[in-house]
């Protein structure tokens, strides 16, 4: 058990007795001791009882204190209350040698004085009382936690993370055709199943105060047109055979439009669903889907538009003027003189002269495998097997930002601009009008209402500037956080490509092999696979 120490009052004079631990136990705590005496009004000196306590050996040793007897001190317990009031602990302190001890109902009492009606651990009372193991924190009561609810969730019967590759055959070529990037359906299909959230119970800590689970999470089904939602709210089921797809969390079913080519006979599509193509899209038509498109022959300069996949089996020609634009992910056999941009990945066999954008990655792992010309951004990684041209072609390459954050950058930093100015036009004018109010200077009621038009612009342009800056902190954490993107070349890099990895940036003097590039200490650096 711990040291501790005990007031003796005699006839002649008033000391202390201090008691060496045992087994193991702490030593007596000199500033501990030095605080009781003084709550009880006696003198001493705490040098030379740190002296004594320190020489003290295995058995007890008594310090006297003052020659007047002292008052008689019942035994007693200093209350430990923890911050989250979850536990009560209680440190106890023996009476004097004339005084009385407490019993269980003294304690009970105490404790319900000081607030502590929770919780309390009569056992551990009941043991003391046994024991009287003294300066030893003893749990006194403990609250009950609260017992944490669950979240809804939706259970989903079909694969919403649809990030199919293309498998390369071992004669170095890429299949485009099996690419199972298509959710079928059947009339009747179970889609998804909502499992309702479960609530919390609530704690009580030990001065009965009620202590509330965490909120927990609701969730809902969010649907278009031939899905069938049950009585109970909790099964989507599948009205027709088509195709599923989960579109910025919401279901859709449709029976997927097919045509054999994109041309004079069907003028452009728009369709609620998906479009399969079984041959090409011809020139200067578009397709515009809310589900995938799926091209089995050739896009030439045409315009497509997905809220899922775009997949082309024979790649795109896209004459300067071919145009796609995916929110999920695009896969051509080739890119050639087009625009792309994808709210995923890009896979591709080659990509030549073309302005390509991935919010994720671009992998370009074809036979032959080559990204010549043009600018190809992705926010994470690029994978290419050659990259640039002996011929010079001007090739670039960026990773390290999604390419719609730095639009979005430079957009509010010309908006902060132009906010900035007008703030220094009007803020003068502003100071210059309210001096001389205090000045006792009148307005005319047109001098009135015009100042009072520019101090609504003041206010609407610091709101603006407020929020501009708000929105140019979370965009530059983004940029901030791409600092780890690369770009992986499995053959060769040639001169005058130039790489942008996050904000820095390199221009390839010399022929490189199987290398990569990423950012380190502020700089593009070229480092082995």
């Amino acid at each position: 058990m711990n040291g501790y120490f005990q007031i003796i009052n005699g006839e002649t004079g008033c000391g202390i007795r201090l008691f060496p631990p045992t087994e193991g136990g702490e030593k007596i705590n000199i500033n501990e001791m030095a605080e009781y005496l003084q709550g009880r009004n006696l003198t001493f000196d705490l040098p030379t009882m740190n002296r004594v306590m320190q020489a003290m050996k295995e058995e007890p040793v008594l310090y006297p204190l003052q020659k007047q007897k002292g008052l008689p001190e019942r035994e007693c317990f200093h209350l430990y209350l923890s911050p989250d009031k979850m536990t009560a602990e209680g440190r106890f302190y023996p009476p004097s040698n004339d005084g009385g001890k407490l019993n269980k109902q003294e304690i009970l009492d105490d404790l319900k004085y000081q607030g502590i009606v929770f919780g309390i651990d009569e056992s551990a009372i009941e043991d003391y009382l046994k024991k009287r193991n003294y300066c030893e924190n003893i749990v006194l009561a403990r609250g009950k936690e609260p017992v944490q609810g669950q979240d809804a969730k939706i259970e989903y019967f079909f694969n919403t993370d649809l990030r199919a590759r293309p498998t390369l055959l071992e004669d170095g070529s890429v299949d485009f055709f099996h690419l199972n990037t298509i959710n079928h359906c059947k009339a009747g299909d179970v889609l998804a199943r909502l499992h309702k959230e479960v609530r919390g119970e609530a704690g009580t800590n030990v001065t009965g105060g009620s202590i509330a689970p965490r909120e927990v999470k609701t969730a809902r089904f969010a649907y278009g047109k031939n899905i069938d939602l049950s009585e109970d709210g909790l099964v989507l089921t599948s009205q027709v055979s088509g195709h599923v797809s989960l579109v910025e969390g919401r279901v859709f079913v449709s029976d997927v439009f097919t045509v054999e080519n994109v041309d004079n006979s069907t003028g452009d599509i728009e369709y609620e669903g998906s479009v399969q193509v079984n041959g090409n899209v011809c020139s200067n038509f578009s397709i515009k889907a809310k589900g995938n498109v799926e091209v089995k022959g050739v896009v030439e300069g045409a315009r497509i538009e997905a809220d899922g996949n775009i997949t082309i089996a024979r790649g795109v020609n896209g004459m300067g003027k071919g145009q796609l634009s995916a929110k999920g992910n695009i896969v051509a056999k080739f890119i050639e003189n087009a625009s792309i941009s994808a709210g995923g990945y890009v896979e591709s066999g080659s990509i030549l002269h073309s302005r390509v954008n991935a919010k994720t990655e671009i992998n370009v792992n074809g036979k032959k495998g080559f990204i010549t010309g043009g600018e190809v951004c992705a926010a994470q990684c690029i994978n290419v097997k050659t990259l640039g041209s002996p011929m010079g072609a001007d090739t670039v390459v960026s990773v390290g930002v999604d390419p719609q954050v730095k639009i979005e950058l430079q957009q509010i930093q010309k908006q902060m601009g132009e906010a900035a100015k007008v703030l220094k036009t009007i803020q003068p004018v502003i100071q210059a009008t309210t001096q001389k109010l205090k000045q006792g200077v009148k307005l005319s009621p047109d001098q009135a209402s015009y100042i009072k038009s520019l101090v609504l612009l003041d206010k609407q342009k610091q709101e603006e500037m407020e929020k501009a800056t708000k929105r140019m902190e979370e965009l530059q954490q983004e940029v901030s956080e791409g600092e780890d993107a690369k770009v992986c070349v499995t053959g060769t890099v040639y001169p005058g490509t130039r790489i942008f990895v996050s904000d820095a940036s390199l221009v390839v003097q010399k022929e490189y092999k199987y290398c990569k590039f990423v950012k380190s200490e502020g700089d593009v650096k070229m480092t082995g696979m």
